[in-house]
């Protein structure tokens, strides 16, 4: 039994790589019953399944899609299910028998969530790619590095997670909030390519309006502001320095003490401020530094690793990370206060639930399919 706003959502996801199993992830953190369809055999991300945390919060079962058994018992399962996520190229649901017509057809109320880089048509819609690429396409990638340097990869956050996860979740939630008032179902295309230009929204509109400049470095929010920047310390560690506003900087200056040395910030040389600001920010350790700045609004903050981070006192506070069977993983966010959301089933083995699941889900031929070889039981490891 789980807790949070979505209790009593019931999720069928088709397991893959990347946003999709985030998406569902987050939809389990927040309550829903999500049934992971595993391919038999399917391995983790990491050597122990426990530290696969994108498969936290839901139980798996294992399916021969290629059966056609296997395509039957998925469509039964959406009869039961209010959403259905899958991350496959356009058109692999639909030649398994699965597609979006196959399953709205059994369940005309279903929400039927389609996470792809591409998205579901154009003339790239059936090639392959990865995050990396997507936001190479878009321009964010672009916009990202230092002045005169190379475009620098965000890890696979704003791509991926930003861009594509969060972008198929608000579309599944919206589609679920329309079918309560129209009773019908619909696809949600969640492209990474839409959702990446979607976050880039607040630039793009700069851009045309002459406030933000098409290169790396220069601008406001990209390193191209001194106050806005990230300075190595004594012992090679950094500071984050993010005194937009006047008055923060006038914070900022304070602190570090060259408030009387500092030019004006209007009309200041960027460099000559950049230069003053990392001799003195390299004169001192990260720790002297955070110690400076403790219960300050200057906007300074270390820039910590995720071990670190773990052990920050608001953090810890927050209880931001938390523990769950000797495993260090981030808590379900946002909260809420009236139906607080909590963590679900640790990360499991493809196949781990097969039996009770579907029993749970109303399947009543569990053991036929399993004699059959179209669904496989992985919980002794098995599959």
């Amino acid at each position: 039994m789980t807790s949070g706003p979505l209790a009593g959502l019931r999720v069928v996801e088709l397991a893959g790589l990347g946003p999709c199993p985030f998406a569902a992830m987050l939809l389990a953190d927040l309550g829903a019953d999500v049934l992971r369809v595993d391919r038999p055999g399917a391995r983790s991300l990491t050597p122990e399944p426990e530290h696969d945390l994108l498969t936290r919060g839901r139980r798996s079962v294992a399916v021969d899609l290629k059966d056609p058994a296997g395509a039957e018992l998925v469509r039964r399962l959406t009869e039961r299910a209010d959403v259905l996520l899958e991350g496959f190229r356009p058109g692999v649901t639909e030649r398994l028998g699965i597609g979006p017509e196959d399953c709205l057809a059994r369940n005309p109320r279903l929400v039927y969530g389609r996470m792809t880089g591409w998205g579901q048509d154009g003339p790239l819609a059936p090639t392959a790619g990865h995050d990396v690429g997507y936001i190479a396409l878009t321009g964010a990638l672009h916009a990202i590095g230092r002045k005169g340097g190379p475009p620098q990869i965000p890890l696979n956050l704003v791509g991926d997670f930003g861009g594509g996860a969060m972008y198929l979740v608000v579309g599944v939630l919206a589609a679920l909030l329309e079918a309560r008032v129209s009773g019908r179902g619909q696809v949600v295309d969640a492209a990474i390519v839409d959702g990446t230009a979607h976050l880039a929204s607040m630039v793009v509109g700069m851009l045309a309006g002459g406030v933000w400049q098409d290169s790396r470095g220069v601008n406001l929010l990209d390193s191209g502001a001194p106050w806005y920047d990230v300075y190595e310390t004594a012992d090679s560690r950094h500071l984050a320095v993010g005194a937009l506003e006047p008055q923060f900087y006038d914070e900022l200056l304070a602190r570090l003490g060259i408030a009387a040395v500092a030019p004006a910030r209007a009309g200041a040389d960027p460099e000559q401020l950049r230069g003053l600001l990392a001799d003195t920010i390299r004169q001192r350790t990260l720790a002297d530094w955070v110690e400076v700045f403790d219960g300050s609004d200057a906007c300074v903050a270390p820039v910590l690793s995720f071990a670190e981070a773990r052990e920050h006192p608001h953090l810890q506070s927050r209880q931001t990370y938390v523990e769950r069977d000797g495993v260090v993983q981030p808590a379900p966010a946002p909260r809420f206060s009236r139906t607080p959301a909590t963590l679900g089933l640790p990360p499991s083995r493809a196949g781990q639930h097969s039996r009770e699941a579907l029993a749970d889900w109303g399947i009543d031929d569990v053991d036929a399919l399993l004699a059959a070889g179209t669904v496989i039981d992985g919980s002794a490891g098995r599959g």
